[in-house]
């Protein structure tokens, strides 16, 4: 792992690190925040999964979440969306809604993107055992949020590996991907053409199949664009009401769904899986 650039802030480092990737077979990119502690501390971890078309840096420069971080001693993990590089397939037709930087959180079954795409080995394996060996992280302690595809990511790995995560929160996710133009398109081109194989990677339908959670928060701008059609928060409300999950659905007047949303609502979050994440 390499440290490419570093900066204190807020009580706390923020680090931005290089390594090489055996799940994507690439070189990946991520951000670290780190609050001061006392020598030999181990912190709690909350991960951030970022949406379409971003990268690590995205939430990095515009989320606003250090200062709260650093008050309630969280560190902050966010890694790229997408595998990089030179030989990586993006969308033959160059769209901004699949390939590079939509990775999904998937792992891909479908060439050719089996060989590159594997963000959900890479975000549950790889890089929780690198950031468990490198940083002061309390790994008994995650809790995982993100927003619109990286909400739709924090859901599906929050939902699958409920042991781990003791917190799960998202800002205007994807919520049903498989019923849903950005989810069909990406579950089609990276899983197959069999809905029963996206399953396992939309919420509402986890929700449906049995997975379970005590409870999830989200928070949703009325004013934005993708609401209607992409991000459906009135289906997993009704899966979770079925399956007696306490979600939280917050419902937003006026807001968006770009960064000014999403810092406005980071701090609340943060202090919510906080709460989760006490000794």
């Amino acid at each position: 792992m390499e440290e490419i650039a570093s900066y204190r802030s807020h009580g706390g480092t923020q680090g931005v690190y290089r390594h090489a990737s055996s799940a994507t077979g690439t070189e990946m990119v991520f951000s670290a925040f780190v609050p001061d502690h006392e020598e030999g501390a181990r912190l709690p971890v909350v991960w951030y999964l970022s949406g379409l078309t971003c990268t690590h840096a995205n939430v990095t420069e515009k989320g606003e979440y250090r200062k709260a971080c650093a008050e309630l001693g969280l560190i902050f993990i966010a890694p790229d969306t997408s595998p990089r590089g030179e030989g990586v397939p993006g969308d033959p037709k160059g769209s901004y809604d699949f390939g590079l930087g939509a990775g999904f959180y998937v792992d891909a079954t479908q060439a050719p993107y089996d060989k590159n795409y594997r963000m959900w080995s890479y975000v549950t394996e790889e890089l929780p055992a690198l950031v468990g060996a490198g940083f002061p992280a309390d790994m008994a302690r995650q809790s995982i949020m993100g927003h619109s595809m990286g909400g739709h990511g924090a859901l599906t790995m929050g939902l699958r590996l409920p042991e781990r995560y003791k917190g799960i929160s998202a800002l205007a996710p994807i919520c049903a991907p498989s019923r849903v133009p950005f989810g069909i398109k990406a579950l089609n081109g990276y899983l197959g053409a069999h809905p029963d194989d996206w399953r396992r990677h939309d919420a509402v339908s986890l929700i449906e199949d049995g997975a379970k959670a005590s409870e999830i928060l989200v928070d949703q701008g009325l004013a934005d664009e993708f609401l209607e059609v992409q991000l459906r928060p009135e289906l997993l409300q009704a899966a979770c009401d079925a399956a007696g999950i306490n979600l939280t659905l917050n419902l937003r007047e006026g807001y968006g769904h770009s960064y000014y949303f999403i810092s406005t609502f980071m701090a609340d979050h943060l202090r919510w899986h906080a709460e989760r994440l006490k000794a």
